[in-house]
């Protein structure tokens, strides 16, 4: 296979089986146990991408697209070992169009990259998933982030893509329009599909303006039911919130920790307010009587920039900073989704099911969608401590389910939630079979994730 694919990139240094290197795509930033694959490649075109995938297709080997490696529900285990197709070198930045609010971009641009270029533009892409992940591996998984309860995910923000299909075709879907009604919507079949349907090697993105003023506030409560709560009210009043994030009192002290900040260890609402200056005032008011109204017994804010991006660097490190706290374990975390006047009440069942399982799990997320997250340092070769989460993973989320909730709201389904999958979308299921089957006859691209099908081994 090493030969095979060397002679369609040209490249040694871009055909890899060194051990280092199929180690680092062995899986991304999860606890499930990792598999190297036979090979590693790192195209640059697309024209190479079609390539590799024709001679995957002739010969049965499986295929699964590699980004950042920041997932975390299994997405990059190359299950039937086969290639791991890295996308590091197909980072460019392919045009800019300021006037449409648009930009063209290769799928191995970082989101982080991508908002430096924009920047002398006036413009910023808004998802933001916290970690330095690619445009591609975002779209694939459908990833939101701390901006999503204004811009939306993923879904709500590519406006086009071209993908290369199983069998080695290239197919364009949406465009450069807002909306559409021209046929099927490929493009969002396409997102959240994890690699399984078809490779994205061009995106298109809608962008949108940097706002001219931004005031940043932090809203302490006793409880993280509370807090909750609180969250509810705001997305009740109707304010134009541009951030809002929960934190129990373990993920303050783990950051207080990490980052030497002092934040007051209690549970904290961070919130984020956008817009013209003097909407931003208005707002930022009205907040401030909101939380007061919902019981805040501490609410500061802060208007300059540097002190805005401290607070949101403590935000996006809360999970390194859990993970600080036991060394020698790793990173385990997981998340649910709840329509937002469910959001109290599973929070607050969240908590009761870890001191029933006793495990040091740590709440935040984006709570402004309904969206929260449960963040460990677990030793995953302790099996006691394992089946104590997995068990208390199955609650939460059959819980979520139950409260008319989903098993995922953005970290994505891949190996670690397919059978919460099932009972969540039991009658969609044989109907994401046959387009999997359809679109991906051989089972080659990504296969063993999101819905079950025949293996293919390379």
């Amino acid at each position: 296979m090493y030969q095979d694919l060397l002679e369609i990139l040209k490249d040694p240094e871009r055909v890899s089986v060194n051990e280092t290197v199929l180690e680092h795509h062995s899986g991304g930033m999860d606890y499930h146990e990792r598999k190297k694959p036979d090979v590693v490649v790192f195209p640059k075109t697309e024209e190479e991408v079609v390539a590799i995938v024709k001679y995957a297709a002739a010969n049965k080997v499986a295929v699964v697209p590699f980004g950042a490696g920041s997932s975390l529900e299994g997405h990059l285990l190359p299950l039937n070992r086969g290639i791991s197709m890295d996308f590091t070198l197909m980072n460019e930045v392919v045009a800019v169009y300021p006037e449409d609010f648009l930009v063209k971009v290769q799928p191995g641009v970082t989101r982080m990259q991508l908002n430096k270029h924009l920047k002398k533009y006036g413009l910023f892409f808004p998802i933001d998933p916290g970690a330095d992940a690619t445009i591609g591996g975002m779209a694939a998984t459908n990833a939101s982030g701390t901006n999503a309860v204004k811009y939306g995910t993923m879904k709500h923000n590519v406006l086009g893509l071209q993908a290369v299909m199983a069998d080695g075709s290239v197919v364009a879907a949406g465009g450069q329009t807002v909306k559409s009604s021209a046929g099927y919507n490929l493009t969002e079949l396409l997102i959240g599909s994890e690699g399984t349907l078809g490779i994205f090697t061009e995106l298109t993105l809608k962008l949108a303006g940097i706002p001219e003023a931004t005031v940043v506030a932090k809203a302490a409560f006793e409880s993280v039911e509370e807090a909750g709560k609180a969250a509810e009210l705001v997305l009740q009043s109707g304010v134009d919130i541009g951030k809002m994030e929960l934190v129990d009192a373990a993920t303050i002290q783990a950051v207080n920790e990490f980052k030497g900040t002092d934040f007051e260890e209690v549970p904290t609402l961070f919130l984020e307010y956008n817009g013209t200056a003097e909407a931003t005032e208005q707002g930022i008011a009205v907040i401030k009587e909101l939380m007061e109204d919902a019981g805040t017994v501490k609410f500061e804010f802060e208007h300059d920039s540097l002190k805005r991006a401290q607070l949101w660097e403590a935000r996006h490190q809360a999970a390194l900073a859990i993970l600080g706290k036991k060394p020698g374990c790793k990173l385990v975390a997981t998340d649910v989704c709840l329509p937002i006047s469910q959001l109290a009440v599973t929070i607050a069942h969240t908590r009761q099911l870890l001191d029933e399982y006793k495990l040091d799990g740590a709440i935040l997320g984006h709570v402004g969608d309904g969206n929260f997250h449960v963040a460990f340092g677990l030793d995953t070769d302790n099996r006691d401590e394992m089946e104590r989460f997995h068990e208390f993973n199955g609650k939460m989320v059959k819980f979520a389910i139950d409260h008319r909730g989903t098993c995922t709201g953005e970290h994505g389904v891949g190996i670690g939630k397919m059978k919460f999958l099932k009972e969540e979308r039991s009658t969609a299921l044989p109907v994401m079979r046959m387009i999997k089957k359809v679109l991906d006859p051989q089972n080659i691209l990504n296969p063993g994730k999101i819905v079950e099908m025949e293996e293919v081994h390379s």
